[in-house]
């Protein structure tokens, strides 16, 4: 009976990125039977025979990836490999037919066999998560910017929508109060405005202007008296 060959698989042996979303190094086994026979098939272990099923669904814990904790659940369908142990398998009969470079490894979690490159590369992990993130944060400012706009108030008077200065003036608390009607806009409260203070300018200059002489009759007979003195 042959023993179940488990070797760590050094950086340089699984390209560029290919997983170092994950804490961990990946581990390969190799156990002597050909992948077409264990779905469900077996792999030999030094006492005890597990079926690669029961192989994968026990160490799932550990190998398995998670979903990321986002403001997005629906629109994120990356994994996070972050706390996966990457584990791929093989035969020493495939090994020794096509060779290590070969489609040969499967990974635990994966369906169909791969190069050792492609078997530990996460196309679904980070890299997709923000590239997901990213477009849901877009689309989420997009849509809210949109409900802002449907709720912006329009004057009353000439139909124009408030703009935001405006908008902020009439619903802060602290502007409110000085902010007129706030049923209007910021040109025609600038307009209210203006005629309020010309009405003030006038009614100052008014009061200020000295009185007009007086014309009535008791005036001009004071003023013919006045002229008949010797």
């Amino acid at each position: 009976m042959s023993l179940v060959r488990q070797t760590r698989i050094p950086p340089a042996c699984c390209g560029t990125s290919c997983w170092r979303s994950s804490r961990y190094s990946p581990l390969a086994t190799s156990p002597t039977y050909r992948a077409e026979s264990v779905t469900p098939g077996t792999i030999r272990t030094a006492s005890v025979v597990l079926s690669a099923l029961a192989f994968e669904e026990a160490g799932r814990r550990y190998w398995a990836p998670r979903r990321y904790d986002t403001l997005y659940p629906k629109a994120i369908t990356a994994l996070d490999y972050r706390q996966a142990v990457p584990v791929v398998v093989t035969t020493l009969e495939q090994l020794q037919e096509h060779g290590a470079d070969a489609a040969v490894w499967r990974r635990l979690g994966r369906t169909t066999e791969q190069t050792l490159t492609d078997a530990l590369d996460n196309l679904d992990g980070h890299d997709l998560y923000r590239a997901q993130e990213a477009r849901a944060d877009a689309e989420d400012q997009r849509r809210r910017a949109a409900e802002r706009e449907a709720q912006r108030p329009v004057c009353r008077r000439c139909g124009r929508k408030f703009s935001d200065e405006r908008w902020e003036e009439v619903t802060v608390h602290r502007t409110a109060v000085r902010a007129g009607d706030r049923s209007v806009c910021g040109p025609c409260r600038a307009d209210d405005v203006a005629r309020q203070e010309a009405a003030a300018e006038a009614a100052r200059l008014e009061a200020a202007a000295p009185p007009e002489p007086q014309d009535g009759p008791e005036a001009k007979r004071g003023r013919g008296w006045l002229r008949r003195r010797p």
